[in-house]
């Protein structure tokens, strides 16, 4: 609902630069990736997966709101950050009981399921916020302050109606090992994983946050109430592309699916960085969420086969740890390039790492 209109709200309203937008969203980021590690070994010492992710959102719901409240680029730096602790919170223990309750020969289906549902929300929340902005004349502080109506509805959500397993589906496996005591040595984990996961932190050096990909448009001259439509747009293509890409990731694998995406994020980038023109850009943004289809289910059920069923909290954790720490020096780096150099050599930039990632990738065997 809110995350379209932060870069607007950021320069228009706060007069921040490219620089403070990278810094902002790059801590937000690497904190909830440091989290989500710290997490991952808690949800797999204990077994508890539903109160972790409770208190993830609980505290995200929270916190965005407080947004609309800012007088300084600062104070959203700070809840942003406290946004993201709640994020750290709750995906690693989510997206293991994800795959708790999943049968493994259609376990890229329900990463992406998972994941086009979440698009499902970006597609609803800022043609929410288009109407509340246009429709109804309020501001972008007013707006974000609203954004807690929905959270309440997903901590309602998570609280009567998720349950845990005690017993998860054949296939899947139980919580811990045999011997009670989950293993947590780094070599359990298995170096085709640990070759994934620094390919994974490679391709996230070159991924940095959207909200340049939206100033960009703003520099094109796209306004505010039409990013927020194309926002929209833009997480349509990624509902549809992922909840494909998880079905054809269980048919064809993980690591073609990957390898496909994270070249065609490259050409898209290249493309951010030479075209001219609205409606040029506008067409590249949306294709850019085809990418997602490609890698965000395939990665998550890659990372589901490569690890022993009691390490899952922990290798999401990790994998999940690579992109977020990896997020704050892509989104700082790229913001300085922007502001010495120009977008079109941040975005260069951005697709050679990609293919950086693409040569490493090819050296891991997939399961």
């Amino acid at each position: 609902m809110i995350y379209p209109l932060l870069p607007v709200f950021l320069t228009s309203v706060l007069g921040a630069g490219a620089f403070a937008i990278g810094l902002i969203e790059g801590v937000a980021e690497m904190t909830a990736s440091v989290l989500k590690i710290i997490s991952g070994y808690i949800t797999d010492r204990t077994g508890k997966r539903k109160s972790m992710v409770l208190a993830g959102y609980t505290l995200s719901s929270l916190m965005r709101p407080l947004i609309g409240i800012a007088a300084v680029w600062p104070q959203v730096l700070f809840f942003r950050f406290m946004d993201r602790v709640g994020k750290g919170v709750r995906t690693s223990p989510r997206d293991a009981l994800i795959g708790d309750v999943t049968d493994r020969s259609i376990i890229g289906r329900a990463y992406g399921f998972h994941r086009a549902m979440d698009h499902a929300g970006a597609v609803i929340g800022p043609l929410v916020a288009v109407f509340l902005l246009k429709g109804m004349g309020l501001s972008l502080k007013t707006i974000f302050l609203l954004s807690i109506v929905p959270g309440l509805f997903v901590i309602l959500i998570i609280l009567f109606f998720v349950r845990e397993r005690t017993e998860v589906p054949e296939g899947s496996g139980s919580l811990i090992a045999e011997d009670g005591e989950p293993r947590s040595g780094v070599r359990d984990f298995g170096r085709q994983y640990w070759l994934f996961i620094v390919s994974v932190f490679i391709f996230a050096l070159g991924n940095s946050t959207d909200a340049f990909i939206l100033l960009r448009l703003n520099i094109e001259g796209v306004g505010a109430s039409t990013i927020a439509i194309l926002w929209s747009g833009f997480h349509v293509v990624k509902m549809g592309s992922t909840w494909m890409g998880g079905r054809l990731s269980d048919r064809i694998g993980r690591k073609p699916m990957i390898l496909s995406g994270w070249l065609y994020y490259a050409l898209i980038y290249v493309l951010f960085a030479l075209l001219r023109g609205e409606m040029a850009l506008v067409s590249v943004f949306l294709l850019y969420g085809v990418s997602f289809g490609f890698i965000e289910p395939a990665e998550r059920a890659w990372v589901f086969r490569l690890v022993p069923k009691e390490l899952r909290g922990r290798a999401f954790g990790f994998y999940h740890g690579a992109v977020g720490v990896a997020s704050l020096p892509a989104s700082v780096i790229f913001g300085l390039i922007w502001q010495r150099w120009g977008y079109g050599c941040a975005f260069m930039t951005g697709a050679f790492l990609s293919v950086a990632a693409v040569a490493v990738l090819s050296g891991v065997k997939e399961k």
